[in-house]
């Protein structure tokens, strides 16, 4: 697959939908971890009470549950990596746009709640090794 590189504007005209998507995995996630630990816990008990004899299996339901949000969630991070954009961290909403400055390969580095992309770094480097545009 080729890398598409993108401007500053491309990418802060990106923002608004990246931050949607983010919103939508984050919820996304929290409720799965819940939703596990609550599966988790009842297969515990489930375990632990010796007169189960069901032959249906009392947990597919849940199990199912979990499965539809797997699928939904790489949904939402398809439609933001199809478009050329990294994932970095769901959890606090962490993005990079690849793009060239001065000759270089860099990533346009944006964290959820910044009003616009103002810093880079190189592909090697990471988040710590962010530098202001100017």
């Amino acid at each position: 697959m080729t890398t598409r590189y993108f401007t500053l504007d491309e990418a802060n005209l990106l923002l608004p939908f990246v931050d949607q998507e983010l919103i939508k995995l984050q919820a996304l996630k929290r409720e799965f971890q819940e939703k596990y630990l609550d599966l988790k816990r009842k297969k515990q008990a489930f375990s632990e009470n010796k007169n189960n004899s069901s032959d249906k299996d009392p947990f597919f339901t849940m199990e199912t549950e979990l499965e539809f949000m797997q699928i939904e969630a790489k949904s939402h991070m398809n439609s933001v990596e199809n478009k050329g954009i990294e994932i970095k961290d769901i959890d606090i909403g962490l993005v990079d746009f690849p793009a060239i400055i001065n000759g270089n390969e860099v990533l346009l580095c944006w964290r959820q709640g910044e009003a616009r992309i103002g810093y880079f770094h190189g592909r090697q480097e990471g988040f710590s090794g962010r530098q202001a545009i100017e």
